[in-house]
């Protein structure tokens, strides 16, 4: 897929099994994602391939509503959706246990602008300002994963 990268890491002081308890509970991303506005679920099927749900996105003084479904899951380890609507692309969670403590999280996203979003010239210019949003959410996961222990 042609489109903007964005990749980021974080460190979680946790156990991976801690940490996708949190990760894998879509319903909760809106209280970690600051971008995240509001979520709704297309069918009753809140987990695993084929979920399929509306995120409603805030970045500044922009909203769009993402549409997702989770192509990927492997119970512990990852998450990957596919985006459609205004904006597209694919997005994937990863976990990997580095210590019995310690969860290393990436956070990887392609995204594709529509042409009355700038196309390619627009994603670039949002990567960074994207960078910074989602590398603060996965410090506020991480938070709330700490919190649970």
């Amino acid at each position: 897929m042609s489109g903007t990268r964005i990749t980021i890491e974080k460190m979680i002081g946790a156990p991976s099994q801690k940490v996708w308890a949190e990760l894998s509970d879509i319903e909760s991303h809106v209280e970690w994602m600051a971008d995240a506005v509001a979520l709704e679920f297309h069918s009753e099927q809140r987990s695993g391939i084929g979920t399929s749900f509306a995120c409603r996105t805030k970045i500044g003084p922009f909203y769009t509503t993402d549409e997702m479904v989770i192509d990927q899951w492997r119970e512990g380890t990852a998450v990957g959706v596919t985006h459609s609507g205004a904006v597209t692309g694919s997005g994937t969670f990863e976990l990997k246990e580095i210590s019995t403590s310690e969860t290393l999280v990436t956070w990887s996203e392609v995204l594709v602008f529509p042409w009355w979003m700038a196309g390619k010239i627009g994603s670039t210019v949002a990567r960074p300002i994207f960078g910074w949003i989602w590398k603060r959410n996965l410090s506020r996961l991480s938070d709330r994963v700490l919190q649970h222990i």
